[in-house]
């Protein structure tokens, strides 16, 4: 369904994609991860036909985005991580003007913009002016927009950024929808444990390359990450995980407000010494334990030095 082949952009001597290749599956969920500035939006621009590559092919259900963009247009759904509302309008007016920009018969847009608005949880915003909208709302409001003329594809980039945690999760559940419904989607999302429970693949971007691409069991059985170790201490230290980063057997570490996780290929005798050497230090451990490896981990080490994919 999406297919693109030695992708590059060039902006005077910035390389912002280097040699990119990628094909998603139809009805696949594709998790874009990477850094800020790491290329994800470059191809979602030009998956969308708002921007020329430099080099390379990019093709959406067999139509080249340089060459058909016309017809690209009639296939994806595209919402960028900065929208764009009409606050003058209500939400179903809102929906009309862009059914109509896609000639969908009003007819037609009457029975459409009901079923679009319950889809996305806003049945009882429908007479309320977008001005008067949360982020939340506005943001899943521009989801309908994007589902307007039925898209082969959805180019979601960024969707639940600036959220709150209720609004993330009513984010998350309309893309569970959505992929029930045999959507292929592409987002990017820096909210990794939500984007895990979506995807179908991923692939990690960094520095505008491509340094990882597959299902996230099998780029964590080729990282061979043995072990994440959690510590919870009595209060938040990041002294410790600049130390913990200096001993032998940790490849990465990386602090959150749940603790420190540390990947370590150490067994279980090196594991009691670290624990030993830590207490030794001063720091009072609340708690000390392995835990299972999920897209946080992988992405951390992938892309701070670990081992290449």
């Amino acid at each position: 369904m999406i297919d693109i082949q030695h992708l590059s952009k060039r902006y005077g001597n910035f390389d912002a994609l280097k040699d990119i290749s990628l094909y998603i599956p139809e009805g696949t969920v594709f998790g874009f991860v990477g850094p800020n500035g790491a290329g994800k939006s470059t191809t979602m621009s030009i998956l969308a036909t708002l921007m020329l590559p430099t080099s390379g092919i990019a093709k959406v259900d067999g139509f080249d985005v340089t060459q058909h963009p016309k017809e690209v247009r009639k296939r994806i759904g595209y919402m960028p991580d900065f929208f764009g509302v009409y606050d003058q309008l209500k939400t179903t007016e809102y929906l009309h003007f862009y059914g109509a920009s896609y000639n969908i018969p009003r007819s037609e847009r009457d029975q459409l913009i009901p079923q679009l608005l319950e889809l996305v949880n806003l049945s009882d915003k429908s007479d309320v002016y977008v001005d008067g909208l949360s982020r939340g709302m506005k943001q899943r409001l521009c989801l309908a927009r994007c589902l307007i003329h039925d898209p082969k594809v959805l180019i979601l980039d960024e969707p639940a950024s600036g959220l709150d945690p209720r609004a993330r999760i009513e984010m998350r559940e309309i893309l569970k929808e959505l992929k029930q419904m045999g959507k292929t989607i592409i987002i990017s999302s820096h909210i990794l444990p939500e984007l895990a429970e979506m995807v179908d693949e991923i692939g990690v971007i960094e520095h505008g390359e491509m340094v990882a691409q597959g299902r996230v069991s099998d780029i964590q059985a080729r990282l061979r990450v043995k072990k994440v170790l959690h510590i919870r201490l009595m209060e938040r230290d990041e002294e410790l995980a600049a130390r913990l980063r200096d001993e032998a057997m940790v490849s990465a570490v990386l602090c959150d407000n749940t603790g420190i996780h540390v990947h370590f290929s150490g067994g279980d005798p090196e594991q009691v010494q670290l624990l030993q050497n830590i207490m030794a230090w001063g720091y009072a451990v609340i708690s000390f334990h392995e835990a299972q490896t999920n897209l946080e981990d992988v992405f951390l080490e992938i892309t701070k030095g670990g081992p290449a994919v």
